[in-house]
């Protein structure tokens, strides 16, 4: 069985925004765990992804669907390629339970997308719930709550 320290932890969410910012989306995805969702809510403090509507709600599936159409050759409004920049505070643990193997990590963050003149800035806090799968770390949620998640957006083509 590992054991996961602190550091790992913050490590782990360095190395994601790091995969994220080099548009490594193969590797991302293998940073969730089967039963992995990444989840943006609409409102704040929303508590029910299925009962209440979200930004975004996509389990792993999904994601390798948008991280695909991402790839594709015929990507025609990702030519040229949408660009991003992760700026984060320093991750705090909320929970370490080693013998269950669960984990979860808080990190406020600003957000920047860029594709040909245009340039969009997010701020929110983003919680990984983590657990540990064949001793290493996968993700179970990825929440992603922005400052202003009520507001109306545009296109958000990458993943914050």
């Amino acid at each position: 069985m590992s054991s996961f320290t602190e550091r790992q932890l913050i490590d782990f969410v360095y190395a994601e925004a790091r995969v994220l910012d080099e548009q490594r989306f193969d590797d991302w995805l293998n940073l969730f765990a089967d039963e992995g969702y990444y989840w943006m809510p609409l409102t704040p403090g929303q508590q029910d992804p299925r009962l209440q509507t979200s930004l975004l709600y996509e389990d792993k599936l999904l994601l390798r669907v948008r991280t695909e159409r991402l790839a594709g050759a015929r990507t025609f409004s990702q030519q040229p390629r949408s660009r991003c920049h992760h700026l984060l505070q320093a991750p705090a643990v909320e929970a370490i339970d080693n013998d269950a193997g669960r984990y979860r990590v808080r990190t406020a963050f600003h957000y920047v997308e860029t594709r040909r003149d245009e340039q969009s800035l997010f701020a929110g806090w983003a919680t990984h719930d983590l657990k540990r799968v064949d001793g290493q770390l996968r993700i179970v949620l990825k929440r992603v709550d922005l400052v202003n998640c009520d507001a109306a957006f545009g296109n958000i083509n990458l993943f914050m």
